[in-house]
């Protein structure tokens, strides 16, 4: 069914809603000083083989990002076009500011000069609102991250659950990202094995709240 201007402005609303929420949590585990996320950890791993191998001086940490999720998107064009929505190029596009603006507000609170335990409390809740805002973020529908998709499409075109899906997924990330010389530290495993679950509970409840304010805002 064709959505109204209205609707696709009222799931956008709610997509970057998510995505405020999702990096608040990445903001927490980056503070905790704990280790990379995994898509990160196979950022930095390619980013430091191809430095090192043909020397690329232009080449940096935030640009190989870029390049790999472009990578993303245009396999994802080809394999079903239907995933690439406005909401992919927001996520690119504001991602990072919103980390840098949670970075600049807690990083006087939060920072790695805290002690131990209250460094993990910080990288576990980081990974719980991560998990949940990215749930917002897919079930608006408006699209999502390129890093998030990966899981998600290939949860929906085989069937399989979407947790167990997230977690193999993050672990090829973190697998390959250390075959290259990315750091793999507790942050990362903690991650890996947390925010798919988490995600795969909250999926469901955010579709149908969603759907329940779209049928109510944007009849």
């Amino acid at each position: 069914m064709k959505r109204s201007l209205r609707e696709w402005i009222f799931r956008v609303v709610i997509l970057m809603l998510g995505l405020t929420i999702a990096h608040l949590g990445v903001t927490l585990f980056l503070l905790s000083s704990l280790g990379s996320d995994p898509y990160n950890v196979l950022i930095q791993g390619l980013f430091r083989t191809l430095e090192n191998t043909t020397g690329w001086t232009f080449l940096t940490h935030g640009r190989t990002h870029v390049a790999v999720s472009l990578l993303i998107v245009l396999v994802l064009l080809i394999v079903d076009r239907s995933y690439i929505r406005i909401g992919t190029a927001l996520c690119m596009i504001f991602g990072g500011p919103i980390i840098d603006f949670f970075t600049k507000l807690l990083s006087p609170l939060l920072h790695e000069g805290l002690p131990f335990p209250l460094r993990v409390c910080m990288l576990v809740l980081g990974c719980v609102i991560l998990a949940y805002g990215m749930t917002v973020v897919i079930r608006s529908d408006a699209g999502t991250g390129p890093n998030d998709l990966v899981a998600l499409v290939i949860s929906e075109k085989t069937g399989w659950k979407f947790s167990l899906v997230r977690i193999a997924v993050d672990a090829l990330f973190a697998g390959a990202g250390f075959v290259l010389g990315g750091i793999v530290g507790l942050g990362t495993l903690i991650c890996m094995f947390l925010v798919g679950p988490v995600a795969g509970f909250f999926l469901p409840i955010n579709g149908r709240i969603v759907e329940k304010l779209i049928a109510r805002f944007c009849p």
